[in-house]
């Protein structure tokens, strides 16, 4: 058992803070319950989105990473990204708190 806790968890808990701080969140597409990744996509109002990845590090731990920003001039680049982004990985969680500052939910 390497610590994690379980991914649906994680998402749960997620959801449940956003949500009490009078945001919106919700799952885009389900993973595997208790190993899948999760993706992070942060936004306000639906626009600005920014996309987060927990990534090794070389020290062998994980930390939240930006891995995609949302670019006004080309709109269809983002929700493509994500779905082949979830199409490499089935497995992957993908969850979008839609809040001010919402990067502080992942402790940024």
């Amino acid at each position: 058992m390497d610590g994690r806790i379980p991914a649906h968890l994680e998402v749960s808990g997620l959801i449940r803070a956003v949500e009490a701080q009078g945001g919106f969140a919700t799952v885009l597409a389900r993973g595997e319950r208790d190993a899948g990744t999760i993706l992070v996509v942060c936004c306000e109002h639906g626009t600005q989105g920014r996309i987060y990845e927990r990534m090794p590090t070389l020290e062998g731990t994980r930390e939240w990473t930006l891995v995609k920003h949302q670019d006004n001039e080309n709109p269809s680049e983002f929700p493509e990204y994500l779905e082949r982004r979830h199409h490499q990985d089935t497995d992957s969680w993908i969850v979008e708190l839609d809040i001010a500052n919402a990067e502080r939910f992942i402790g940024f």
